[in-house]
């Protein structure tokens, strides 16, 4: 970035800056946009966060380091769910944090619907939405 005058921001910075471009949802309204198909959850957390604390059902997994290839719509390697450019996704995260830098990523790739989870699947959980514990899970995660 040299040259560019631009000063670096720190990433507090950067996450208000983000997240001041589209409007985040909570896990309530969440919950309701995937179950009347308005909504492709995309949960980006990485396998032992999956494995340790479960799954939302019917949620799309996707890692993030494969979200942008899968979830563009003129990609080679998209998902089928990724057929529009106007598809509603909301990202979810561990805490609500990465789920909004990957939400401006998809936004930059035309997919102006992307949100993210406020809190993340932590949040989704204590809301008491429904979540697939994995077998072998420690009881009362």
């Amino acid at each position: 970035m040299s040259g560019s005058g631009e000063q670096p921001v720190g990433i507090d910075e950067l996450l208000d800056r983000v997240r001041a471009t589209y409007a985040r949802v909570e896990p309530r309204e969440a919950y309701e946009a995937a179950r009347s198909g308005e909504a492709l959850l995309v949960d980006i957390r990485y396998a032992a966060l999956r494995e340790r604390d479960g799954l939302i059902p019917g949620a799309l997994v996707v890692e993030r380091n494969e979200l942008e290839w899968r979830l563009d719509p003129r990609g080679s390697h998209r998902l089928p769910e990724a057929d529009s450019h106007d598809l509603r996704v909301v990202v979810i995260c561990n805490e609500g944090y990465a789920s909004s830098l990957a939400a401006e990523s998809l936004h930059r790739l035309g997919l102006h619907r992307a949100t993210d989870l406020t809190g993340g699947f932590q949040a989704w959980r204590a809301a008491g939405l429904p979540v697939t514990v994995p077998e072998g899970a420690p009881e009362g995660q």
